[in-house]
C-alpha cells in the first residue's frame, strides 16, 4: 500500500491527431476506434495506446520533480534557519494543502478542457520551483511557494485520472493504467528519496530545484505534444457560478450518493490506517534493536509488496477474478499488521509489511466499479476529491499513530490499528457490497457492458 507520493498515487486512445478537438461525437467514436480491444494482453494492452504512453512519461517526470523539491527544499530551509521544527514544516507542506485545493478548486478538472489544466498545473508548479530557486527567496515564502505546489496536485491528478477515461475508456485498460501510474508513485517511495539524496551531494539544493523545474516543463510538454485537446468535461450550462460554489456542489455530490460515499471511503480506509507501520519506521527499529539499515526496509517492505501484489492481479487474473476479490481483499489487508503484537524481529517484520502492501490489488476492482459510478461530467471533480481526501487522511493517520506511539510501544499500535483498520475496513467493504447495481439480466448468453459491470461488483 505504501505511502502515496502527492503526486501519485493517482491515474487513452491513441493521438493520431494532436489539432484541434473534434465534436462530442466525433471524439467519442475516435475514442472507441482507437482503444485496444479488451482482450489479451495485460499491461501491454496500456503500452500499446500512443496517448498513455505521453501520460505515463510525464507522470514520472513530475514525480520526480515533486520528489526533488521536496529533499532539496527541506535542506534548504534547515540550511538557512538551523531549525529543524521549520525543515520538518517544510516537509509535511506537501500533504497539508491537499484538503484545501482538493476541495475548493475541484471545479477546474470539469470546467475547463484537461489538456489545458494539465499543463497549465506543470507550468505553475515549474513556476513555484523557479521562484524557489532564487537566492533572494525567503523561508516564508519558500513555504508558501511549497503549500501552492501542494494545492495544485490534487487538481492535477483528478484531471489525469478523469482524462485516463477518454484515453483508455472506463473499463479493464483504465483500471491497468491507473494501477501503473500507481506502481511509478511506489516505485519512486523506494528509490527517490535515494536519488535525490545523491543529487544533493553533486549539486546545491537550490541547483536541485532548477532540475525540478526542468522535469515541469519537460512534463507539460509530453502532455502538449502527446496528447489530443478535448473539451471540457461538463456542459456549459451546468459550469454557472463561483469556482469554489461549482466545487463544492461536486463534493456534495460525491459524498451524498450512497455508492459513492462507500467507494470512496473504502480506497480511503485502508492507506489511512496502513501508514501508521511506515510513519513509526525509525521508532520501531529502535525499539527492536536495528540500525539505520533497518530503517531504510522497515520503510521499502509495503511499497515493494504493493507493487508485486498489483502486477499479479493485474497481469494474471481475470477481470471477474479480480472482481471477486476486490471485498475480500479490502476487509482483510491489515490483518497481517497484527503481527506487531508479537514485536517481531527485522526479518518478521519485512515480510509482514510486504504482504500487507500486497492486499492493495483490490484497489483495480474499486477503480472499476468508482469509474463506472460517477456520471461523466462530475469525473473530474469526483476523481479530484478521491484524490485530495486520500492524501489529507494519510497524512491524518501518520499523525494520530505518531501521537498514540508517545505513549504506547510502537508494536501496540501497530497492532490496534490493524484491528480498529479491519473493522472498519469490513463495514464498509459490506456498506459496498449492499450499493452494488444489481444485473440487469440473468448472467447467461451474451451480456452488455451495463450488465457485465453490475456483476462484477
Amino acid at each position: 500500500m505504501g505511502i502515496r507520493s502527492p503526486r501519485g498515487g493517482l491515474d487513452s486512445a491513441r493521438a493520431e491527431t494532436l489539432g484541434p478537438a473534434p465534436g462530442r461525437g466525433q471524439g467519442e467514436r475516435m475514442s472507441q476506434e482507437t482503444r485496444p480491444a479488451a482482450g489479451a494482453g495485460g499491461y501491454r494492452r496500456v503500452f500499446a495506446v500512443r496517448e498513455f504512453r505521453a501520460v505515463f512519461a510525464a507522470h514520472a517526470l513530475s514525480l520526480l520533480g515533486v520528489v526533488v523539491s521536496e529533499i532539496a527544499l527541506t535542506v534548504l530551509v534547515y540550511e538557512l534557519t538551523g531549525s529543524p521544527l521549520l525543515s520538518a514544516l517544510a516537509f509535511a507542506l506537501g500533504m497539508l494543502p491537499y484538503l484545501v485545493g482538493g476541495v475548493l478548486f475541484a471545479g477546474i478538472a470539469d470546467r475547463h478542457p484537461p489538456r489545458r489544466v494539465l499543463v497549465g498545473c506543470d507550468l505553475l508548479c515549474a513556476g513555484c520551483a523557479a521562484l524557489m530557486a532564487l537566492p533572494a527567496t525567503p523561508v516564508a515564502a519558500l513555504l508558501a511557494l511549497r503549500c501552492a505546489i501542494a494545492a495544485v496536485a490534487p487538481v492535477f491528478n483528478g484531471t489525469r485520472m478523469a482524462t485516463l477515461t477518454d484515453i483508455l475508456g472506463d473499463g479493464d485498460v483504465f483500471v491497468l493504467g491507473r494501477s501503473l501510474l500507481r506502481m511509478v508513485s511506489q516505485s519512486a517511495v523506494l528509490v527517490g528519496f535515494g536519488l535525490g539524496g545523491v543529487l544533493l551531494t553533486f549539486v546545491s539544493p537550490r541547483g536541485a530545484l532548477v532540475i525540478t523545474v526542468g522535469t515541469f516543463l519537460a512534463s507539460a510538454l509530453l502532455l502538449r505534444r502527446g496528447t489530443r485537446r478535448r473539451p471540457a468535461r461538463s456542459r456549459p450550462a451546468h459550469r454557472e457560478g463561483a469556482l469554489v460554489t461549482y466545487s463544492l456542489a461536486g463534493v456534495r455530490q460525491v459524498l451524498g450518493d450512497r455508492r459513492l460515499r462507500a467507494l470512496v471511503l473504502l480506497l480511503w480506509a485502508p492507506p489511512m490506517f496502513a501508514v501508521a507501520p511506515e510513519a513509526l519506521a525509525a521508532p520501531y527499529a529502535e525499539q527492536i534493536g536495528v540500525g539505520s539499515a533497518g530503517v531504510g526496509l522497515l520503510m521499502c517492505a509495503m511499497p515493494i509488496g504493493t507493487i508485486a501484489g498489483e502486477l499479479y492481479a493485474g497481469a494474471a487474473l481475470s477481470v471477474r477474478a479480480r472482481a471477486r476479490i476486490t471485498l475480500p481483499l479490502a476487509a482483510t489487508t491489515l490483518l497481517p499488521l497484527l503481527a506487531y503484537g508479537a514485536a517481531p524481529g527485522l526479518l518478521w517484520a519485512v515480510p509482514v509489511l510486504a504482504l500487507a502492501g500486497a492486499g492493495a490489488a483490490y484497489t483495480l476492482g474499486l477503480d472499476r466499479w468508482f469509474v463506472d459510478a460517477v456520471p461523466p461530467d462530475l469525473r473530474g471533480r469526483a476523481m479530484t476529491v478521491h484524490t485530495a481526501g486520500l492524501m489529507t487522511l494519510q497524512g491524518v493517520g501518520m499523525a494520530l499513530a505518531g501521537l498514540a506511539a508517545e505513549f504506547f510501544a510502537v508494536s501496540t499500535v501497530v497492532a490496534v490499528v490493524a484491528v480498529l483498520g479491519s473493522v472498519v475496513c469490513a463495514a464498509l467493504a459490506l456498506e459496498v457490497r449492499a450499493t452494488a447495481p444489481r444485473p440487469a439480466r440473468p448472467l447467461t448468453g451474451e451480456r452488455g457492458p451495463r450488465s457485465e459491470r453490475a456483476s462484477e461488483s
